[in-house]
């Protein structure tokens, strides 16, 4: 029986295994997220994660897990909830961090912290159509790592900047990506 090699709570050999696997069968890489949103009321909305697809099949395991999102008062909300961009940041702040472990645990540094924190610009003139010069998303997020671990600056620098380029939050926000709306009939 093989003990399993575990860096910084991951399952380096089975990462390593996913990895082969994908380069033989790149058909299983395909996965596809959902979430489900319903308007309660005012900036009130409650969206549901439930089920995915990946790799190759359905996976309806986990227990939906609900948002409340809504608006601080300032904004017409109640503060029922998270609003959505700071959700964005969130979700970024998620999918950086976890890259970061990955990167690390592959190259067996082991960490004893990560943490980070996230800001970003947003003109609510480009939200509200006053300007339309005014961009309508954020002008511009900053993030702010700190790594606790037994290695140089420059080695910290390096999972930073592999944390960056592999984090599929990244790419979506700074790569030009289609989104379609359509109403459903």
């Amino acid at each position: 029986m093989t003990e399993k090699k575990m860096i910084n709570g991951l399952n380096v050999e089975q990462l390593m295994k996913t990895v082969e696997l994908l380069k033989e069968k790149p058909e299983l890489a395909g996965f596809k997220f959902r979430a489900t949103n319903k308007w309660m009321r005012g900036t009130h909305n409650r969206a549901t994660v439930k089920d995915f697809y990946g790799p190759g099949k359905e996976d309806t395991s986990r227990e939906p897990v609900v948002f409340e999102i809504d608006e601080p008062p300032v904004l017409l909300g109640q503060n029922l909830g998270t609003n959505p961009v700071e959700y964005l940041l969130v979700a970024l702040s998620g999918c950086l961090t976890t890259t970061l472990v990955a990167q690390a645990s592959v190259k067996g540094i082991v960490l004893k912290g990560v943490a980070s924190r996230y800001e970003g610009d947003l003109d609510l003139r480009g939200f509200l159509g006053i300007s339309p010069e005014v961009k309508v998303g954020f002008k511009e997020i900053r993030v702010y790592m700190t790594i606790d671990a037994d290695i140089s600056e420059a080695e910290k620098e390096e999972l930073v900047k592999l944390a960056q380029k592999y984090s599929p939050v990244v790419s979506t926000l700074v790569n030009p990506t289609a989104v379609s709306v359509y109403l459903e009939k």
